[in-house]
């Protein structure tokens, strides 16, 4: 029997890991995911994700594929690794696909949601789940500057600079896809939503794009903040855009207020 393919939809909270990726001697997501996997079918295997997601960076639908030789049900599956995985992580559902599916190759489109707390306080139970800025901040021109970076661009502006770039380029151009179904091998990409949202205490930035580069989405709400405090306004954000220069943009917003909430495929 051949093995079969699985895809996990995934929430967690992301607080107490390193990350998606597994690393040596850190928890992470992959490496726990892994080990729960290993204790059920007895197979040492890598489930792979739609993305990577950084420390501290929750999802509310992450998915992961893997292939196994397991004949357990997928409906015990997710009973039994739900059982086995610690409750910062759940598994949503499990479906078998066809043999060619991949978490990350197959997927079209991501959208991402960035909270910022907006009160003088922040209820304890929301203080890792959100980015607190109780400043004052130009919602209107936030909006404003959020749907400038609609359309395809280089976001090499907002693309991180560090060593492992060049790994995470190639994850990430595999899901920025053209409408010939070719993978684009630039910091180009296609972003189909970009705007905020006012939710009570909360300011949302809410993003949906053919592919994302590492630390681009913190990068772009990092820029926003910016505008919001009057330190640019947001006809700046075409020229920042066009510089293709990290220094050009503003800071990294932290990770706690980032959530991966959906694949499309």
């Amino acid at each position: 029997m051949p093995p079969r393919t699985l895809k996990l939809t995934l929430a967690y909270d992301g607080s107490a890991f390193h990350g998606w990726q597994v690393q040596p001697g850190k928890p992470t997501i992959q490496g726990t995911l892994a080990d729960a996997i290993e204790s059920l079918t007895a197979e040492r295997l890598l489930p792979q994700g739609s993305g990577r997601t950084d420390a501290g960076v929750h999802a509310l639908a992450q998915v992961a594929t893997f292939q196994t030789s397991s004949s357990i049900p997928t409906a015990n599956f997710r009973v039994v690794l739900n059982d086995r995985l610690p409750a910062a992580i759940r598994v949503l559902a499990i479906e078998e696909m066809p043999h060619d599916f991949h978490a990350r190759h197959s997927a079209r489109a991501k959208t991402y949601h960035y909270r910022i707390w907006r009160a003088d306080v922040v209820p304890p139970f929301l203080a890792r789940y959100v980015t607190h800025h109780p400043y004052p901040l130009d919602e209107v021109a936030m909006q404003q500057a959020a749907a400038l970076v609609t359309g395809k661009h280089d976001f090499t502006s907002f693309a991180a600079v560090d060593p492992d770039r060049t790994l995470r380029l190639v994850e990430a151009v595999a899901t920025e896809v053209s409408n010939h179904n070719e993978p684009q091998t630039t910091n180009v990409r296609s972003i189909y939503e970009s705007r905020f949202e006012r939710h009570g205490d909360e300011f949302v930035y809410i993003v949906r794009g053919g592919g994302f580069l590492h630390h681009m989405v913190r990068n772009l709400v990092g820029t926003f903040l910016l505008v919001g405090k009057g330190s640019i306004a947001p006809l700046d954000i075409p020229s920042i855009l066009a510089a293709r220069d990290r220094r050009a943009a503003g800071p990294t917003a932290h990770a706690e207020g980032l959530y991966l909430v959906q694949v499309e495929y």
